[in-house]
């Protein structure tokens, strides 16, 4: 992300190899310049897993946002007594998010009288304002692993404000595959829409973008003024050798071009040759970070899932020279 502070950021699940006990414990930063810079950039341990309790166990999905003048951190975690406690968390950082201190303010909260949301499996908060109003969305499993999205306030990012809608729950075949679920949101505004891209089906193969879209000035708060679009706009068919695409998020770069930012599994996860091999892909950590552009179809709406060779041909220009 880009911290409007003149650096790019990146945060990302700390793998666990063999067991939980051998990674998703800490949360970990990466700054730089550039985009491309990030590769390579110095990696810093900003906050640990607790050794016992909640707070202790699957340490996942870091999100980092400005809210109200500071730096949040939004991520999900278990217990020690049970790592499928997963429940969102928040840290807050006292200054510069690279080297100031980050305080833990506990879960996130529900609104006064919501007695539902977070008491199951939920994760892969998001967070994002719109119109003056600020909003979050995660997944939560209620039946299956739906999306809810409720507003916050942001001088309280870690308690919702009001009782969330659920925004998508799964219900198309390209969502159902290996497990039901819809999880992993991220938010890109342009264009007179607001867009909710999502992870849908197990985390195997069959991982896979779908996509929300809100007009401009609609009431976010009105399921009713989202459309879900009944296929996929990236999939295992549109990457070369990969698989699996899923959460990601959005980031223009120094240049000026949007690009996607997700991950993926490489191609040796598929020959069992990745080196953490599982066969239930919840427990393979195999999977890598991956940048690319998001070009504009002719209604304006963006284009996640060209290849390399279409993009190319997509900026070739025709012109004829008439010599007289």
């Amino acid at each position: 992300m880009d911290g409007e502070d003149g650096y790019y950021y990146f945060t990302a699940s700390y793998p666990a190899y063999g067991n939980v006990n051998k990674g998703y414990d800490r949360i970990i930063l990466r700054r730089s310049e550039t985009v491309a810079g990030l590769a390579s950039a110095e990696e810093k341990i900003i906050w640990s897993a607790h050794p016992s309790g909640i707070l202790a166990k699957h340490i996942w999905a870091p999100e980092m946002h400005r809210i109200g003048g500071s730096w949040y951190m939004f991520f999900a975690a278990g217990a020690s007594d049970n790592v499928w406690a997963i429940r969102p968390y928040v840290l807050k950082c006292d200054g510069d998010p690279y080297t100031g201190s980050w305080t833990e303010l506990g879960q996130m909260q529900a609104s006064n009288g919501d007695t539902e949301s977070f008491r199951g499996f939920s994760l892969d908060m998001t967070y994002f304002s719109h119109n003056g109003k600020h909003y979050v969305i995660w997944a939560e499993i209620k039946g299956d692993s739906s999306l809810f999205m409720a507003e916050i306030d942001p001088a309280a990012p870690n308690k919702l404000i009001s009782k969330p809608i659920l925004l998508t729950k799964p219900e198309y075949a390209w969502e159902l595959v290996n497990n039901r679920v819809n999880e992993g949101p991220a938010v890109l505004q342009v264009n007179g829409k607001v867009y909710v891209f999502f992870s849908a089906s197990g985390t195997g193969s069959e991982y896979c973008v779908g996509r929300l879209e809100a007009d401009d000035n609609a009431d976010l708060m009105d399921v009713k003024s989202w459309n879900k679009l009944d296929h996929p706009v990236l999939s295992t068919g549109n990457l070369q050798g990969d698989s699996g695409p899923g959460h990601n998020s959005f980031v223009t770069d120094e240049h000026g071009d949007l690009l996607i930012v997700y991950h993926a599994r490489p191609s040796t996860h598929a020959y069992q040759a990745c080196g953490t091999y599982h066969k239930d892909p919840l427990y393979d950590p195999c999977r890598h970070t991956h940048i690319r552009r998001v070009l504009f179809d002719a209604d304006g709406a963006p284009v996640i899932n060209l290849s390399a060779a279409a993009e190319l041909q997509s900026d070739t220009v025709t012109a004829t020279v008439i010599v007289q």
